[in-house]
């Protein structure tokens, strides 16, 4: 599952796989762990041979507590909030731009896919890391309708961050993520577009399950 910043991937794609008993891997999540590395050792986001100099030393570990929800490990520490937070968004963005960083990560998400029936979302899964996927779906919705759901979970995380700025970010994150020159986010050619603008998240839930029956179990 492709799709820009706040389209709901990753709620539904959690959603998805609880109720079809498979392995659910957020590939934002990693790019996220590496994003909160570099800020905090005080390299600059777009600091690619800073950024690049950090790689061999992160470990990163994706693990599944008791109820299946996925948790992430950097260096051994729990970060499944931190990453999460808004500043770590653009690191995200700008470090996932970076081909090393791409490499470093492909092998792992591959992996992944290989040992285990999954759902996996990201911005390039049908494109690049997973292009024989069974099914493919690039998940949407207008910026307006993607920054409020973002701004409202992270209001939720006890965020300061505005509305206007949660916007504004995200457009810069979609800008800089169908234009970045190494695996830019973009529907596959066989893809499904699937628009939530106007769908709740039990009506997009649905769209999705009928989706996957008929194409890929």
């Amino acid at each position: 599952m492709d799709g820009p910043s706040g389209a709901g991937k990753s709620t539904l794609a959690r959603m998805a796989a609880k109720h079809f008993g498979i392995i659910y891997v957020d590939t934002g999540a990693l790019y996220r762990c590496i994003g909160l590395y570099a800020l905090k050792n005080n390299v600059a986001s777009k600091d690619e041979a800073g950024v690049v100099r950090l790689l061999p030393e992160i470990g990163i570990e994706m693990k599944y507590d008791d109820t299946g929800v996925q948790r992430m490990f950097l260096c051994g520490e729990d970060v499944t909030d931190d990453i999460r937070l808004h500043e770590v968004s653009g690191y995200a963005s700008d470090v996932s731009a970076m081909p090393p960083v791409r490499d470093f990560l492909l092998s792992t998400q591959r992996e992944m896919a290989l040992i285990y029936d999954v759902i996996m979302d990201g911005r390039d899964i049908g494109t690049v890391v997973l292009p024989e996927a069974g099914l493919k779906v690039f998940l949407t919705a207008d910026p307006d309708t993607r920054a409020k759901r973002r701004y409202l979970e992270l209001k939720e995380k006890n965020s300061e961050a505005t509305f206007e700025e949660v916007k504004r970010d995200m457009i810069i994150r979609d800008k800089n993520d169908s234009e970045r020159a190494v695996a830019p986010l973009k529907a596959a050619g066989d893809s499904v577009l699937l628009d939530t603008t106007h769908l709740d998240l039990s009506e997009s839930f649905e769209a999705l399950c009928k989706l996957i029956e008929g194409r890929a179990l």
